[in-house]
């Protein structure tokens, strides 16, 4: 199956059935023919920006992250808050480092979201499986980050 056809029935399988692991939407995809490897749905997974959220029942599931094109500043600061509102799960502070845990695979969507918004404080970011740091210049710049993030954070 070529890549374009799996990443459409992956989006489908994300959108009808509640998905929680990658085992899972592999074995979702062998009922459907399709044989792929875990590295193969890795990638698929960050290409069509699939995050993890919490369901109603506070478990978490796979969906597809809604980005808008043509943003303005001010709908990309409403989707870093929804983003932070979602996946963040813990905020830190180390000197000019601020350190943001998110719920698993969900950091470099953050990551991505924080620097497409426009902060004086912020230098950089640096995104692994289930954190971002923040780099800043000062201590207190980084506590101008830390405080935004508890703001919104859960």
């Amino acid at each position: 199956m070529r890549k374009a056809d799996r990443h459409v029935l992956i989006k489908q399988l994300v959108n009808n059935h509640t998905i929680r692991t990658q085992e899972e939407l592999l074995h979702l995809l062998e009922k459907e023919g399709v044989t792929a490897t875990q590295a193969t749905i890795s990638r698929d997974i960050r290409d069509l920006q699939i995050v993890k959220s919490p369901d109603g029942t506070g478990q978490a599931k796979f969906e597809l992250f809604q980005e808008n094109q043509g943003q303005t500043e001010e709908t990309e600061n409403q989707r870093l808050i929804h983003i932070i509102q979602d996946v963040v799960t813990k905020v830190d502070r180390v000197q000019f480092l601020t350190l943001i845990n998110t719920i698993p695979d969900n950091a470099p969507i953050l990551s991505a979201a924080i620097d497409e918004v426009s902060m004086s404080e912020k230098v950089c970011t640096l995104a692994g499986f289930d954190i971002v740091v923040v780099i800043s210049r000062t201590e207190e710049d980084a506590q101008v980050i830390e405080n935004y993030f508890k703001t919104y954070a859960i």
